[in-house]
C-alpha cells in the first residue's frame, strides 16, 4: 500500500512574545506551556464530515478526518498523523506516569500524546487536544 501523503512544511521558529502575541491565553497554555484541556470539553471531540486538522499555533496540516475515532478518552483520536514529517515524539514523565508526547514537528508545540492502545492497523491512539488543533472542513483530506 502506498502512501502518497504530502512532505511537511518548512519549520517555524518565533521567540516566545510572538507566540503569546498569536494565541490565546488558552491555546498558548496547551500548546507552548504543554497543558492540557480537561477530558470531553473540547471543540473537536465529536466532528461530523471530512476535513484537515491543523497546529493551532502554525496551521501545519496534523490529521485528516479519515484517520480520527472514538476513543472514549475524552480527546480526538487519531491512527496516524497526516503525513511524514508531521509530527515528533519525546518521553514525558510529567504527573508520575511514562507517556510519548506528541509535538509539531513544524513548531515544536505540544499537541497531547500517543499510545499503543488504538485500532488497526497503526495500533495507535494519538490522543490530541482540541485547543492545539484547528479544524478545515473540506479540506483535503488525504488518506
Amino acid at each position: 500500500m502506498s502512501d502518497e501523503r504530502p512532505p511537511a512544511p518548512p519549520a517555524v521558529d518565533l521567540p516566545d512574545a510572538e507566540w503569546r502575541a498569536r494565541l490565546s491565553p488558552e491555546r498558548y497554555a496547551v500548546l507552548r506551556g504543554k497543558g492540557t484541556e480537561p477530558p470531553g470539553s473540547g471543540a473537536y471531540l465529536h466532528v461530523d464530515g471530512s476535513g484537515t486538522f491543523r497546529c493551532g499555533a502554525c496551521g501545519a496540516e496534523l490529521f485528516s478526518t479519515d484517520d480520527k475515532y472514538e476513543s472514549g478518552s475524552g480527546w480526538p483520536s487519531f491512527t496516524r498523523p497526516a503525513g511524514p514529517g508531521r509530527l515528533a515524539t519525546a518521553e514525558d514523565r510529567s504527573h508520575g506516569v511514562v507517556r510519548t508526547e506528541v509535538t509539531c514537528a513544524g513548531c515544536g508545540s505540544h499537541l497531547g500524546h500517543v499510545f499503543d492502545d488504538g485500532p488497526g492497523p497503526t495500533n495507535q491512539r494519538y490522543c490530541i487536544n482540541s485547543l492545539a488543533l484547528d479544524f478545515d472542513p473540506g479540506g483535503g483530506a488525504t488518506a
